[in-house]
């Protein structure tokens, strides 16, 4: 069979036509959203119209059901989830699809799907971090110097770790990592060589989570030469009082000597 251009000109439209539209459905930009472990997060998905009467449901991966929706909640549900995720059933009517999980969990990070079968997908992918605490400690005091170490343990994602003096400033130190599964180990060690307030600060940007610890350092060598200064000019100071006093009694016992002398005659 023969097609000339104008018996083709239907069907390559209809191809185009039907080729925006799956794009058009499953062509959101994937959002990131990024929470530490142990808070609640929302993830949003809508429909603009009412989808009290609808299906949608919500998967992990392509392969965890998360929660299914069918003109009511249905029980198909992974057991990972069980008893953590809730819906906004007042917002149903205003086409808010939305869910909550509570609780989260390192292992709730990766890629979930809200899918209006036929209609709209979109597309969310969840970062979970796991917030850390730095610990300081002082390695070791001379009257010179003292080496400082701080430690942070399980960081995912990874943190970036830092020394601070008392103004802020970051200071030279020697950084080790360690993996631990795509959790992170971290030891960053310092020496510092003046009295003052020492901060070791972690930052995780991916969940907006910052946190510090300190430590304030005493160095003795650094006032020992003040305080030697000092005590030396106690003592000269107490010398030269002296040396006047003396001076001025001698005059003035040489003074009543030559009066004494004089009224005896």
């Amino acid at each position: 069979m023969i097609w000339t251009n104008m018996e083709l000109l239907p069907l390559v439209c209809l191809c185009l036509l039907t080729w925006s539209g799956t794009t058009f459905a499953d062509g959101n930009e994937t959002e990131i959203i990024r929470v530490s472990a142990g808070s609640d997060v929302t993830l949003p998905c809508s429909l603009k119209e009412d989808v009290e009467q609808k299906r949608f449901e919500w998967m992990k991966d392509g392969l965890k059901e998360v929660f299914l929706f069918d003109r009511a909640p249905q029980p198909r549900q992974d057991p990972e989830f069980a008893r953590r995720v809730s819906y906004f059933q007042e917002e149903l009517r205003n086409g808010n699809a939305s869910i909550t999980i509570r609780d989260t969990k390192m292992a709730d990070s990766g890629n979930y799907t809200c899918d209006f079968p036929g209609r709209q997908t979109s597309h969310i992918q969840l970062v979970v971090g796991a917030a850390v605490n730095p610990s300081v400690t002082t390695l070791r005091v001379t009257q010179d110097w003292a080496a400082l170490q701080c430690v942070v343990r399980g960081a995912s994602p990874q943190t970036e770790v830092e020394w601070q003096d008392g103004s802020g400033h970051n200071l030279t130190a020697q950084l080790q990592v360690f993996d631990r599964d795509g959790r992170y180990d971290i030891i960053l060690q310092t020496t510092v060589t003046k009295t003052d307030i020492y901060r070791c600060v972690a930052t995780q940007k991916e969940i907006s989570h910052q946190t510090h610890a300190w430590t304030y350092v005493f160095i003795c060598g650094r006032h020992s030469g003040l305080v030697a200064g000092v005590a030396v000019g106690a003592v000269l100071g107490t010398l030269v009082v002296v040396g006047v006093v003396l001076a001025v009694l001698r005059a003035r016992g040489y003074r009543c000597i030559k009066g004494s002398r004089s009224n005896t005659f």
